[in-house]
């Protein structure tokens, strides 16, 4: 019963406890049902499972173990009701952990890759472009700044929204980018940019989930036009400083102002958040923008403010930076802009037409001289096109001048030490490059260096380019040798003003005029008609001429250089002074009045003086069959002849292209080189010369051109004012020279050289004295050590008695030069010293009591004269003839830098301040030179680079660029011995004055024509005559006391002739001149009427006495009616064979001065003991 109740209640223990638990677990099966919502169905497969458990539990009473295991299977299913089971779960965790760690990995690798390429191939592109898209994004802003602040936009139809969102999707990878490479994040985290982008592309994606816009910040994008500046000069458009300057400006005023007024847009279209945005109005972006300018100028007008409070705020603060801003940045902006360069564009090249570039020294001044001299009407039709290039903007006069020549001039702003520059100006297609040099600066050699930088920057660029220069000091045209690409046979040229300078100078020492007639002859000038007979109408006429280079034509082959020369003038109405010869390896010289040794082939280059142009054509169409009868040269033009059509156009030129004529287009030019043949060879010295070779004595320099001694010591040459004054000195040349220890050297070896030329006999030298400063001297006596008759006398030329101790009223000539020109601000105070010094001499008066001393008696023969004098040598009878007694007589010839100072010179004259140089009468009568007359050269260098080689054969005594290169070397002249090829370089001409007083031309004096004395002088003597030094009074018919002269260039045939005139000649050299003392005398000569003296006048020994000359005008008459007939048969015998006789060599010249009583002894002394004389002869 017990067990029966215990396992009735175990049973109903258990049973209860099964039916309890089974009844727990329908409750939790319910209510987990009514949680998930499931079906009845549930509920009876829930009760089933209930019974079966609870009768499987009543069963398995006996088996406690069992149960154990499978109740915690039964209570571990899983707790997803739907049965699914989440193992996908953690297998995603370890994929996720996996792969996201690789795409970190890759993503870290392609971004590192991206930037690595971006810093080595496209980092100026990439910054490009994310300014262009910075600006695009700014653009967007500014055309959603019209719609609301906030409002609903749908990404997939918004088109701004769409283009936005792929800017900023480029920005994050940039910035991302931007910041792995920053070394300092934090600072990277603070800076500009970044704040832009973080107030400018979160929003962006903002608003694509919501589809909803909102302005906000996005107006900071205009901070980036800060960068603009940056942008520009990574695309290499910004180079100069004042450009990055405006453009800095420009960017930052710009970005605040945009920036502000978006900020103004936002609040005062969103309002105050503590007003509920209630006291919002609406403004749009652009009136913002007004309201921003309006105040920035202070102006406030009144019409737009803001009404928000944080607006308002706003401009408190702006007002204060925005004012300042503004202030300082707008006049900045305003001032760059009008510096901004007016002459920086490029030059346009026109298909057709050359032009130069001419750099330098760009002044009004030097660009008027050149321009005047280089479009000047005679030059045919000039088609060239002047481009000037300075890194100076031209003032208001300069500017005018070149719109007056705006057709072919142009002016560009830059330097030609910059390549750029060079470019814009198209150099390499220039035709030359001309460089002026400031010939008034302080200091020439700093001058010369920055004109021979400017070549080196040229050469540099463009190697071939053509160069003319200007130079002040001879010793640095050595420095353009250095230059690889400077080739003076291609052109290239190098114009020394003090060599050209100082040579026209020393040309006046032996033939007084010269300067004048030389300058002339370079320089276009117009002619000016006057119809009175006064002296400037005959000066005016010759001021016209011009030096025309043309070949000869093929009717001239065969014929003699005097022949041509005759036909030339008598028949062309031409006068040719030389010709180019080239020889069989092509190297060509000019030959001046090479005489009648050569015959004239194919292709020969004739130098011609004439008014223009045109005239000079008629050597080129000459032909003998169809102008041989032609009286009128005017018709002389161009024929259909076989002979000229294929001399012109049938052979090829063989010049080079540089070397061609450039006046108004290319020349007709012949192809054939000259070939001159010799017919008699003169050129190789005699027995007699070749015997003097022997005595190994130094003569010459290494080239033959010049005289030459051993160096000596200045010591030995300097003289005290005693010595001076008991040393005789007469027909010599006085040099006053001021200068000191600091002034800059004027080069006084390009004043020695042409006075001790080669082509001059050791006697006919004339002695040189300085005058100045003798510590100026000794740096300047290193180039002068190798001349001979060389002294100096220490001292002032503003002192008398330095004057009259080296008897300046017996000189041949006074050169007056000045050192410290340059060193005066005021113009018109440059030349006081040489002025004043003028003005002494010509106020200084002289004694003539003391008659000439018999050298017989006092046993002493003056240097070039001989006892052995004949009777009827023009010496004899004439050395009582007064000599100087008042400055004003003196020969002088003053060097200026101001023009007009030269009206100064002469007190007598009535020449306006404003008259140009050459119109003046000291520089007519060669009293002045001034150096601008040189400015003519560059233009005429250009348009033929043969007449600089002219020029400076004529003026320079024979320098070569051989010898110039020599210098370069030594900086002075070496000896060497004489050799047949060295003699042989003294056979050249030399210039003259031939005096028509006396001698076998003084028939010819007395109303005779000048086309006579041309031809006689030529055929007889081989001396070609080029013009007249006259008295300024001579065609006054009342006897005048004035002694001043003027220059006629090349009278005509008819020109009428007086015996007060000297004759300008190129004089053949004379072999026999100095073999004997005896045959020649170099003495003074006096003209009766002037007492004007210069021991270069030349005067040939008659064959007739002076009674017997035709006085009268019915003579003169007969003369004038036989002239045409002797013409006639003059042309008849140019087409002839010449006779053996007709043009002798051994012509015995006597030169002579024109103050006879200079060349004597002459001493002060009033006792009649005779103090010893010093004699000044260098031993050679």
């Amino acid at each position: 019963m017990a067990n029966g109740g215990g396992g009735g209640g175990g049973s109903s223990s258990s049973g209860g406890g099964g039916g309890g638990g089974g009844s727990s677990l329908r409750m939790s099966s319910n209510i987990h049902a009514n949680h998930l919502s499931l079906d009845a169905s549930s509920s009876s497969s829930s009760s089933s499972s209930s019974s079966s458990s609870s009768s499987s539990s009543s069963s398995s009473v006996h088996e406690p173990k069992m149960d154990a295991l499978i109740i915690p299977m039964t209570m571990e299913v899983p707790c997803d009701s739907r049965g699914q089971r989440m193992w996908w779960a953690f297998l995603a965790s370890s994929m996720v952990t996996f792969f996201g760690g690789l795409f970190i990995i890759l993503l870290w690798r392609t971004l590192k890759y991206l930037w690595t390429v971006c810093c080595h191939c496209g980092g100026k592109t990439k910054v490009v472009l994310v300014f262009a898209l910075s600006i695009g994004a700014l653009v967007i802003y500014f055309i959603d700044s019209s719609n609301p602040i906030e409002s609903c936009q749908n990404f997939y139809k918004d088109f701004t929204l769409q283009i936005d969102m792929a800017f900023n999707v480029f920005f994050l990878l940039y910035f991302g980018l931007r910041f792995i490479a920053a070394n300092d994040k934090l600072w990277f985290w603070l800076e500009v940019n970044s704040v832009v982008d973080f107030f400018t592309v979160p929003p962006v994606f903002v608003s694509v989930y919501l589809n909803r816009s909102w302005l906000g910040l996005r107006f900071l994008r205009a901070l980036r036009l800060i960068q603009f500046s940056e942008i520009l000069q990574f695309l290499n458009i910004l180079k100069t400083s004042n450009s990055i300057k405006l453009v800095n400006l420009l960017s930052i005023f710009i970005s605040t102002w945009l920036t502000a007024a978006g900020f103004i847009h936002l609040v005062e279209n969103s309002g105050d958040p503590w007003e509920n945005f209630q006291n919002n109005q609406a403004l749009t972006y652009w009136e913002c923008v007004y309201l921003l300018m309006v105040t920035m100028s202070t102006v406030g007008y009144g019409d737009v403010y803001a009404k928000t409070t944080l607006g308002r705020l706003f401009m408190v603060f702006f007002i204060l930076g925005g004012l300042a801003m503004f202030a300082s940045y707008v006049p900045e902006i305003i001032e760059l802009i009008g510096n901004r360069k007016k002459y920086g564009g490029s030059y346009s090249a026109v298909s057709g037409r050359k032009h130069i570039v001419v750099c330098g020294h760009i002044t009004l001044e030097s660009v008027s001289n050149f321009l005047k001299d280089f479009l000047h009407k005679d030059r045919d039709d000039v088609n060239v096109e002047i481009v000037f290039l300075h890194n100076i903007s031209p003032n208001l006069e300069l500017e005018a001048l070149f719109k007056r020549h705006f057709t072919q001039v142009e002016f560009y702003q830059g330097s030609v030490l910059n390549p750029h520059d060079l470019a814009r100006v198209k150099i390499e297609s220039a035709d030359a490059c001309l460089i002026l040099a400031n010939k008034y600066c302080a200091d020439p050699d700093a001058e010369d260096a920055s004109n021979i930088m400017r070549v080196i920057s040229i050469k540099n660029y463009h190697p071939k380019i053509r160069i003319i220069t200007q130079m002040l000091q001879y010793h640095n045209k050595a420095h353009l040798l250095n230059i690889p690409s400077w080739n003076w046979k291609e052109g290239d040229d190098a114009i020394c003003l003090a060599e050209l300078k100082l040579g026209f100078i020393a040309q006046s020492c032996l033939a007084q005029g010269l300067s004048t007639m030389l300058a002339n002859l370079f320089s276009m000038r117009s002619f000016i008609k006057i119809e009175e007979d006064t002296w400037q109408k005959y000066y005016l006429e010759g001021v016209s001429n011009e030096m025309y280079t043309e070949y000869l034509s093929s009717a001239f082959v065969g014929l003699s250089f005097p022949t041509v020369c005759e036909l030339c003038f008598v028949k062309l109405k031409l006068l040719m002074i030389a010709i180019e010869y080239k020889s069989a390896n092509r190297e060509s010289r000019i030959l001046i009045n090479p005489g009648n040794h050569l015959k004239i082939q194919e292709g020969t280059l004739g130098f011609f003086i004439a008014s223009d142009a045109k005239e000079v054509k008629r050597a080129f169409f000459y032909c003998k069959a169809c102008h041989d009868d032609i009286t009128d040269p005017k018709r002389i033009k161009k024929c259909g002849c076989k002979r000229l059509i294929y001399f012109e156009d049938e052979q090829p030129s063989t010049l080079s292209p540089k070397k061609k004529q450039r006046n108004g287009g290319m020349r007709n030019s012949p192809s054939s080189s000259p070939k001159l043949m010799r017919h008699d060879p003169l050129l190789i010295p005699g027995n007699d010369q070749i015997d003097n070779m022997d005595s190994n004595v130094k003569k010459y320099d290494s080239t033959g051109m010049f005289h030459w001694c051993a160096p000596k010591e200045i010591e030995k040459v300097i003289l005290t004012r005693s010595e001076a004054a008991m040393t005789v000195l007469s027909g010599h040349v006085v040099v006053c020279i001021f200068g000191d220890v600091s002034s800059a050297l004027i080069g006084l070896r390009n004043l020695v050289m042409p006075l001790r030329a080669s082509n001059f006999h050791y006697h006919e030298l004339k002695h040189i004295v300085f005058v100045g400063s003798i510590e100026y001297l000794k740096r300047e006596w290193e180039t002068l050590h190798n001349f001979p008759k060389v002294s100096i006398l220490p001292g002032t030329p503003l002192s008398r008695a330095d004057l009259r101790a080296v008897n300046i009223n017996l000189c041949d000539m006074c050169v007056i030069l000045s050192a410290n020109q340059n060193n005066i601000d005021d113009t018109s105070l440059q030349d006081k010293e040489c002025i004043l010094a003028s003005l002494n001499i010509k106020s200084m008066q002289f004694d003539d009591s003391i008659g000439v001393l018999q050298a017989n008696s006092q046993g002493f023969t003056p240097p070039g004269m001989d006892r052995s004098s004949p009777d009827n040598s023009p010496v004899h009878g004439m050395l009582r003839q007064p000599s100087i007694t008042t400055g004003v007589n003196i020969p002088i010839i003053t060097e200026l830098v101001n023009d007009t100072n030269v009206q100064f010179l002469d007190q007598d004259d009535d020449d306006d301040p404003d008259t140009e140089l050459y119109l003046t009468q000291p520089f007519a009568c060669g009293t002045a030179f001034a150096v601008s007359v040189l400015d003519s050269l560059m233009s005429a260098t250009y348009f033929n680079d043969n007449i600089l080689t002219l020029i400076r054969t004529l003026v320079t005594g024979g320098a070569t660029p051989e010898l110039e290169a020599l210098i370069a070397e030594e900086n002075a002249l070496r000896g060497g011995y004489s050799t047949p090829q060295t003699l042989a370089n003294r056979d050249r001409c030399r210039v003259a004055q031939l005096a028509l007083l006396d001698g076998p031309f003084a028939d010819l004096g007395d109303g005779g024509c000048y086309g006579d004395l041309f031809c006689k002088a030529l055929k007889t003597y081989n001396m070609l005559c080029f013009g007249i030094y006259r008295l300024r009074d001579a065609h006054l018919s009342t006897p005048s006391q004035c002694t001043k002269r003027y220059v006629i260039t090349n009278p005509p045939y008819e020109f009428e002739l007086v015996p007060t005139d000297l004759i300008f000649c190129l004089m053949q050299f004379d072999h026999n001149a100095g073999q004997s003392r005896a045959s020649l005398s170099h003495s003074s000569h006096s003209s009766q009427s002037s007492s004007k003296k210069s021991s270069s006048v030349h005067s040939i020994p008659s064959t007739a006495n002076r009674q017997n000359r035709p006085k009268s005008r019915e003579s003169r008459d007969k003369q004038n009616a036989t002239r045409m007939n002797r013409m006639g048969q003059a042309e008849k015998k140019w087409f002839t064979d010449e006779p053996d006789n007709a043009y002798p060599r051994n012509i015995q010249i006597k030169p002579i001065s024109t103050h006879m009583a200079n060349q004597i002894n002459q001493y002060k002394s009033t006792s009649s003991l005779i103090p010893p004389i010093r004699e000044v002869e260098d031993e050679c």
